[in-house]
């Protein structure tokens, strides 16, 4: 563990060699079994709230009739989390073939909406703690093949995930992450 500015960085974050590969995975970090969808932080209910108007148009009738019946959200504040249908897909994911994505990314890669996902969506595999002074890689044996691709490409996961740590962080402190962990290596 070591700590970049007021985070805690697991070793992990750093060491996992890792690069989705969704037409092996089938977008399962969308659809895993368990009941309860991805962690959401208070600020973000109101950017699912004005989204939705937006990428419903994507979603499986299904989906739709769990959000009528249950809302957008599951929870209470500092306990959200997306709802999902029937305790396994998060009720905002559509299917592009036999693969699970992301309506909000789809609404927000068209130009269509300004809010990419949810942060906890963005960063995974990389789990924050909910204060956000923490984070660690979080091992899914659904990403088996995320692993594998990223040993073979030699992908670091915090390069993999570069984008959405800037997103929450701040440019600064990833550069500060990445002369960080080029100090380790040498």
């Amino acid at each position: 563990m070591f700590t970049i500015g007021e985070i805690s960085v697991d070793d992990s974050v750093a060491e996992v060699k890792f690069s989705c590969d969704l037409d092996v995975c089938k977008g399962a970090c969308c659809t895993f079994p368990g009941g309860r969808g991805a962690p959401l932080h208070d600020n973000e209910i109101g950017e699912i709230a004005r989204a939705f108007p937006v990428i419903k148009e994507y979603l499986p009738a299904e989906h739709l009739d769990v959000i009528k019946r249950d809302g957008l959200i599951d929870g209470e504040p500092g306990n959200y989390a997306t709802q999902c249908v029937e305790g396994k897909a998060c009720v905002f994911v559509y299917y592009d073939g036999e693969i699970a994505k992301c309506a909000f990314e789809r609404a927000f890669y068209e130009k269509k909406h300004d809010w990419q996902k949810p942060v906890s969506c963005h960063l995974f595999p990389i789990r924050m703690r909910r204060d956000g002074k923490e984070i660690h890689y979080e091992y899914f044996s659904e990403c088996l093949p995320a692993l594998e691709k990223g040993k073979n490409g030699n992908i670091a996961l915090h390069r993999f995930v570069s984008a959405p740590l800037e997103r929450v962080f701040g440019k600064m402190w990833c550069q500060k992450l990445n002369e960080t962990l080029n100090t380790k290596r040498v």
